[in-house]
């Protein structure tokens, strides 16, 4: 039975209809009952193991639902959710696995086709989870995810399907990842590591350990993308430092290591959801076969490879129109362009179409002169796999395969309604016009029911922009009256212009004859044979490291060194030497000029160790007190199998290893102390040794800063600033100053400073920390005079059980003595200022300044500490605390204490005071320097004494 669904009005706030054919869409039959009346859908899956499975989701912002069909969508059960599914993810082989992907970062399993859910991890990154592939991954139930651990920090982890515990967990990568760059595609794992603003890439082939990808020295890349993994080859698109709108192709050895120039200059544009989409196409059904759009001198132009990517040519241009007149076209200054953007809504196809099931047959539209344009667009179609080229429409159309290719159906691609379609048999020479609909329809896409064998398609569009969809059913069955026999077919031999070997072999394919009309139908498969040829230069392309000539040749590249491939030493006693070039990977060609061609295993050679490299595993020259530290150690050249590595971690620990092959997955170290440690690496053979040296910064977190100012200062008299730390030891810290409103700061590496004060009033300073990734700040607010009085305030002892020694209470604090000591002397508040010191036992000052508009800038000889004096000592300065706590001030001296220093040898900020408490009358007791001035002499600077 062939089931067909067709959900309309999906993310509808009002109404989802679905309706069911079990007729090749002759006739339909609406589900709402079965799925619920009000239920509202957003989404259809069908299993891609099992076509009778099928699961509906419901729109998320009405209820989190799913229903599920066991029966091709007859019968529905629904499904409450506790979470809601942005995606799901099938297994490729078992039929009832699935994945899905929440709103909230969380990733679920289900092994009963979505009746039952189990949380696998949280904070996974979208996208970025994978199932395992059988012949690969230890355990069929095996799931690849990279987890979110910090804006700029990811980990690659594995987990078990219905396990997925901390005990449990895989961690492939030692050490962090860049977010979003795990890649996890047939026998290849990529991720992303950037170090220093530059990003390194790592691949795993066969779920061995991470290896640097080596592109060309100096390609510097900025962006990277891989665009194909199948035929044990990786295939990646690289922007490099010098390009903003291309990418170069690099092709890989099986490995995904070692990677080669294939094209540069490839063309890329920016998707509908942000992606970068390359502008490079794999023709469907001829392994090996590539079509690209190059960039060459501001103009883009199409090339072709029938060799993955070794060698390139343009398109030849059909040679006449389609009235038959002549093009004249002469490579290499007028060739064909394509257009190479393929359609991922599976109801209207792209600007390129190939199937499998067809081989040799491409249809895309394009453009014919010097540069591919997006004006006077025609269609083109190829019979002979890019060889000739015919056009067949002057307007761009959309193509369907039908019967395995043995028919195309073209609809025009136009914004107004139409009624007609197009169809051939006879790969594109001829097309016949049919009818498909009585009144004009705005054709939205068009479908192949189920798939390319059969000769059924449905149309679906709208009579106006106000009306419903429209289906119509196209059956072109009754077109054809006998299914096709074997002299119905004939053979049609593979070839790039002329030369009938193309990756190492002769291909020879079953095709049916342009001229036959009937059904391949379901039974019908490609078949080929194929034979081997002699090897030739041109089944070779270079190898890593080397540069193609302009006569054919590869050269070593300038900044490469061909003993330097001699690295694989370091597992073995014999290693590959190049010999400049490498057969293309899936290339089967045999004999011929294979010997010379080939490297050749050869013993290592006996030397010294040389190019001893050593970086952390995250490859970050920093690393967090108390954490494992994982150090890896390369070496370029050498016997490693016989050369003893030592690493010395700068802390008094040392390990030695006997051979580089030991500690292929790192050595791992922890810190106990905050510094800067020279972690050393040696390594030595009979023949002599090499050392290398990483300074490595082991750091805390820095939680909390304080700024140690006065709260007073004197006028253009010097002040030291000091930021406390919290810890004390964070490992290397920055300090930012600023003063006031100065738009450049102070940079110190030291904690502390001094400054002068040159304007009366209050001077803001702000210091910034910078330790690690953290910056933290301070500030206070100084208030700078030319001349000021000052004591220091003691309190009775309830009050130190109420002191959570924090700032904001000491600022409240400071701010009910002030309004106490106002209201208790009299004493102006603008003349007063009064700041609670930080620890305990809790300790105040107080400033008072002088009455300018009374003395005229000059001190006031009578003192108005008599006025204050009495205040305190007569308990008549009090507040309340809370109910219950009141709280009585003290002067802490009988006399004036100016904590103002006017001698030449100290700085003129002020000190703090130590008090000590004792019972027995209170008596508390000053410590602090003497002034080499009295406080007369403060009052009465030198040059100012009374006569």
């Amino acid at each position: 039975m062939l089931t067909k669904l067709f959900d309309f009005n999906l993310n509808s706030v009002t109404e989802s209809s679905l309706w069911r054919s079990t007729d090749y869409g002759t006739t339909y039959q609406k589900l709402n009952e079965k799925v619920g009346a009000k239920t509202i859908l957003s989404y259809l899956y069908v299993s891609p193991n099992n076509k009778r499975k099928i699961m509906l989701l419901t729109d998320p912002e009405v209820e989190s639902s799913l229903l599920i069909s066991s029966d091709e969508g007859a019968t529905y059960q629904k499904y409450r959710l506790s979470f809601y599914i942005l995606s799901l993810l099938f297994h490729p082989e078992q039929e009832d696995w699935i994945l899905a992907y929440s709103h909230d970062q969380k990733l679920y399993s289900s092994v009963e086709f979505g009746r039952r859910w189990q949380l696998v991890h949280e904070r996974v990154a979208p996208n970025r989870f994978y199932w395992s592939k059988t012949g690969l991954d230890k355990e069929p139930g095996l799931i690849h995810l990279e987890t979110i651990i910090s804006e700029g920090q990811a980990l690659y982890v594995t987990c078990k399907l219905q396990n997925c515990t901390e005990a449990n967990k895989g961690k492939p990568f030692p050490g962090y990842i860049d977010p979003n760059s795990l890649v996890v595609q047939d026998e290849y794992v990529f991720v992303q590591v950037s170090t220093g603003g530059r990003p390194i890439y790592y691949v795993s082939a066969k779920r061995e350990v991470f290896t640097p990808m080596k592109l060309p020295k100096y390609t510097l890349p900025k962006d990277l993308h891989v665009i194909s993994t199948d035929e044990n080859r990786v295939v990646a698109a690289v922007q490099e430092w010098n390009q903003n709108d291309t990418y170069n192709l690099y092709v890989s050895e099986t490995g995904g290591v070692f990677y080669t120039l294939a094209l540069e200059n490839v063309v890329s544009s920016m998707g509908h959801e942000g992606n970068v989409m390359i502008d490079l196409y794999e023709v469907a059904g001829i392994k090996g076969m590539f079509l690209a759009n190059k960039m060459t001198d501001s103009v883009v132009k199409t090339y072709i490879t029938y060799n993955r990517g070794r060698d390139w040519r343009l398109l030849q241009a059909p040679t006449a129109d389609l009235r038959g007149n002549s093009i004249r076209c002469e490579l290499p200054y007028c060739s064909l362009h394509l257009h190479l953007h393929v359609s991922a809504n599976p109801y209207t196809s792209g600007n390129i179409e190939s199937k499998d099931s067809a081989p040799g047959i491409i249809v895309a539209s394009g453009s014919i002169g010097a540069e591919l344009t997006t004006s006077n667009v025609s269609m083109f179609i190829t019979s002979d796999a890019g060889n000739t080229w015919r056009q067949i429409f002057d307007e761009e159309y959309s193509v369907l395969y039908l019967d395995q290719g043995g028919a195309l159906v073209a609809i025009r691609h136009t914004p107004l309604p139409i009624r007609h379609l197009w169809m051939s048999f006879d790969e594109g020479r001829e097309w016949n016009k049919y009818s498909f609909t009585m009144s004009p329809l705005f054709v939205d896409g068009l479908l192949g029911e189920p798939g390319e064998e059969t000769l059924i398609m449905t149309i679906f569009g709208h009579v106006s922009h106000r009306s419903e969809w429209q289906l119509v059913k196209i059956d072109f069955r009754s077109i054809f009256n006998r299914r096709c026999t074997e002299g119905d077919y004939q053979t049609w031999h593979l070839h790039n212009r002329g030369e009938p070997c193309i990756m190492g072999v002769k291909r020879i394919y079953r095709k049916l004859k342009p001229i036959a009309r009937c059904v391949m139908g379901k039974t019908y498969s490609v078949t080929m044979t194929s034979a081997p040829c002699d090897c030739t230069e041109a089944d070779f392309e270079c190898d890593y490291g080397y540069d193609r000539r302009s006569d054919g040749k590869c050269t070593p590249a300038f900044w490469f060194l061909p003993s330097s491939m001699s690295r694989s030493c370091t597992t073995g006693t014999t290693f590959i030497n190049s010999t400049g070039y490498r057969k293309v990977v899936s290339n089967n060609c045999t004999a011929g000029i294979i010997a010379e061609y080939t490297a050749r295993r050869q013993h290592c050679p006996t030397q010294a160790p040389k190019g001893l490299h050593l970086v952390t595993s995250e490859g970050k020259l920093t690393a967090t007190l108390g954490t494992n530290v994982t150090f890896l150690v390369f070496l370029e050249e050498g016997d490693g199998a016989r050369t003893s590595i030592m690493v010395d971690f700068g802390d008094g620990h040392a390990l030695t290893y006997s051979n580089v092959s030991s500690i292929e997955n790192g050595v791992k170290h922890v810190y106990k102390a905050v510094g800067i440690y020279r972690v050393t690496a040696t390594g030595e053979n009979r023949l002599g040794s090499e050392s290398v040296v990483l300074y490595l910064h082991v750091t805390c977190q820095l939680e909390y800063i304080h700024l140690s100012a006065p709260f007073v200062a004197v006028k253009s008299k010097e002040v030291n600033l000091t930021a406390v730390l919290w810890p004390s030891q964070v490992g290397t810290v920055t300090y930012i100053w600023w003063f006031g409103n100065n738009t450049e700061p102070i940079i110190t590496l030291e904690g502390s400073v001094a400054c002068t004060f040159s304007r009366e009033g209050v001077n803001t300073v702000t210091v910034q920390v910078s330790a690690g990734n953290a910056i933290l700040q301070d500030r206070k607010a100084i208030a700078v005079h030319e001349y000021f009085r000052s004591h220091l305030l003691a309190f009775s002892s309830n009050l130190d059980d109420h002191n959570p020694d924090v700032a904001e209470w000491r600022l409240d604090v400071s701010r009910v003595i002030k309004n106490s000591m106002v209201k208790a002397t009299g004493v102006t508040p603008e003349r007063l200022l009064v700041s609670v010191l930080p620890g305990l036992p809790t300790a105040a000052e107080f400033f008072l300044l002088p009455d300018k508009e009374l003395t005229e800038g000059k001190p006031d000889k009578n003192s108005e500490l008599e006025t204050l004096d009495p205040a305190l000592n007569q308990n008549l300065v009090q507040f309340t605390l809370r109910p219950g706590v009141q709280v009585t001030v003290y002067a802490a001296h009988l006399s004036a204490a100016p904590l103002v220093d006017m001698s030449e040898n100290h700085s003129g900020s002020a000190m703090l005071m130590l008090l000590s408490v004792v019972v027995l009358g209170l008596a508390i007791f000053v410590v602090y320097k003497f002034k080499r001035y009295s406080a007369h002499d403060i009052l009465n600077p030198p040059g100012q004494h009374p006569s």
